[in-house]
């Protein structure tokens, strides 16, 4: 959500940016909007005023034995009464309307941001690890098939498309990294881990930014309760409506959960295999801060994100997000892309992004620094580290040999029961 101040002091920055993420112009609307609700606002006020001085001169009156004077006082002053209802009608139709269009507008992007429409404006930041030389990079899909440990028309047949059923050895290695991962960020990393609802109500997903704009996208029940397309909706909203304590900033959180999506705009995107599902495990990082802190603890969590890829020894690269590029809600975003060989490419396993102040608007939440009164909004961040089933995906490429044969990287090991490896005889290739 914006600030109208800030719009009314600056509207072509915020249409420059509106219209490069594909909007309309909007700021004549917001402050045609704004007016009105300003000029209701002054005008109830000025009609209370009369009320209020009617009202003390109906006490003059009475006191004056004046009972004519008084009648006619008092009808001013249902007048003024009704008046004021019509007023007060008026700004509450004003507020809504202006409350629905800043909900549906997104954030405006950081300074540094690079402009562009798409991802080929996007920044490559830096690139960590060599790719492993593979002769025949078998995908997946065939390794776990091969293994007979993945299953998608099982998958399928109970529930359609983009679902997987994962068996035996796959299974625990897919629970080997949430775990692996929920580790290294709460004992290394300072992140609480926390169990959160993965069903909640319209606020909730309307103070993250994916409702209004992306209903669509995500899964409704029939009480209607959404289901979390990612942890970062129930963390954020732990500070929803409150005011926090700036001495007990950053607040760092982290949740493994099921995230559940309906990828309505990803018709004909990764059909094959686990890189695009319905349901999916992440492990979420939240980090609530005050403003001087936010950047900083931006860079942070994109570090404690590609901690992980360094230690599973899995080659990635980290690029800066274009204005155009960005969700909706960010104002600045790394993206971490990790190398499958299968696809000769590097491919999205995490998003670390800064909000600044836009869903603390949403929700309400404010901090207050120690002995004053005044209180200003949160800034809040958030990343994964990491989806898990892409990240079982890029072990399962980068490590299996010629043979189909799957190395486990040293890290997982433990995890896994001191097993080195899923599947029959090696042929040669990394493990």
């Amino acid at each position: 959500m914006h600030d109208v101040k800030a719009i009314r002091d600056n509207p072509q920055a915020f249409d420059s940016v509106w219209t490069a993420k594909g909007f309309d112009p909007q700021t004549a609307f917001i402050l045609g909007l704004d007016n009105g609700l300003r000029s209701a606002q002054a005008a109830a006020q000025d009609e209370q005023a009369k009320r209020n001085e009617l009202s003390k001169q109906i006490g003059v009156a009475m006191a004056a034995k004046d009972g004519e004077r008084a009648d006619s006082l008092k009808r001013q002053v249902e007048t003024a009464k009704a008046v004021i209802r019509s007023h007060e009608a008026d700004i509450a139709d004003f507020s809504a309307r202006l409350h629905d269009l800043l909900a549906a507008l997104p954030n405006l992007p950081a300074e540094d941001v690079p402009p562009g429409a798409d991802e080929t404006a996007n920044a490559e930041v830096r690139r960590w690890g060599v790719p492993a030389a593979v002769a025949v990079a078998k995908d997946h899909v065939e390794l776990g098939e091969t293994l007979g440990l993945m299953d998608f028309e099982a998958a399928a047949r109970m529930s359609g498309a983009r679902f997987v059923v994962l068996k035996g050895e796959l299974a625990r290695l897919e629970r080997a990294l949430g775990q692996f991962m929920l580790d290294i960020q709460t004992g290394e990393h300072g992140y609480t881990e926390v169990s959160p609802p993965l069903l909640v109500r319209d606020e909730a997903v309307m103070g993250t930014g994916q409702l209004p704009k992306f209903a669509d996208d995500l899964f409704r029940t029939t009480d209607g309760h959404w289901l979390i397309p990612t942890a970062e909706v129930s963390l954020t909203n732990l500070v929803r409506e409150q005011i926090v304590g700036e001495e007990a900033l950053p607040l760092r959180l982290t949740a493994l959960t099921p995230s559940f999506r309906s990828e309505a705009g990803a018709s004909g995107k990764d059909t094959r295999g686990m890189i695009r599902q319905h349901q999916f495990y992440k492990v979420e990082l939240v980090s609530i801060t005050t403003p001087e802190q936010s950047d900083e603890e931006h860079e942070r969590m994109t570090g404690c994100a590609e901690a992980v890829l360094k230690r599973l020894g899995l080659p990635y690269r980290t690029v800066l997000l274009c204005a155009g590029d960005m969700g909706f809600s960010a104002r600045k975003t790394y993206d971490l892309e990790v190398w499958l060989p299968s696809q000769k490419t590097y491919r999205e396993i995490s998003s670390c992004s800064n909000c600044g102040d836009f869903q603390a608007r949403r929700m309400a939440a404010r901090s207050r620094r120690a002995g004053e009164k005044g209180t200003r909004f949160l800034h809040t961040l958030n990343g994964s580290g990491l989806a898990v089933g892409r990240t079982l995906v890029a072990v399962m490429e980068n490590y299996q040999d010629e043979g189909g044969r799957i190395a486990i990287p040293p890290p997982l090991q433990p995890y896994m029961g001191g097993l080195t490896h899923i599947g029959g005889t090696p042929a040669g290739g990394r493990g």
